[in-house]
């Protein structure tokens, strides 16, 4: 296996849950409101820092779609799945098109509002 090259996306971004790599731009999504086995979804232009895999013809709430599974390039964790052909005529819009689960991305606002606080007991340089 060669070197992962990162895409760093600038701005406000998606990212993967399990390492916090970027994902996708807010300015990518097309729609919030997919759903997916485990939950909420949502529906992308475009993505980064992925592989995809297989495609398969999978049954989804829509109808019948020709889709491949996408991982995160740094951990591998599964985050969601690119549309390949969608077999009705009302969800061509899809082709092309990638979907995040909710579960596992996280917005880089929310990444960016945790704050860490250290509850060790230390000792200051006056405590000799």
């Amino acid at each position: 296996m060669g070197r992962i090259f990162v895409v760093e996306l600038d701005g406000r971004s998606y990212r993967c849950k399990f390492c916090r790599t970027h994902l996708a731009l807010p300015d990518d999504l097309v729609s919030k409101s997919f759903h997916c086995r485990r939950g909420k979804a949502y529906l992308f232009n475009n993505a980064v820092n992925i592989t995809v895999g297989t495609l398969e013809e999978r049954m989804m709430l829509s109808g019948m779609h020709t889709v491949a599974d996408i991982f995160c390039c740094c951990c591998g964790q599964i985050v969601g799945w690119k549309y390949g052909a969608a077999h009705e005529k009302s969800q061509k819009y899809k082709e092309g098109k990638f979907v995040l689960e909710r579960g596992r991305i996280v917005d880089e606002t929310e990444y960016s509002s945790e704050v860490y606080i250290d509850t060790r007991p230390s000792m200051s340089d006056g405590e000799d």
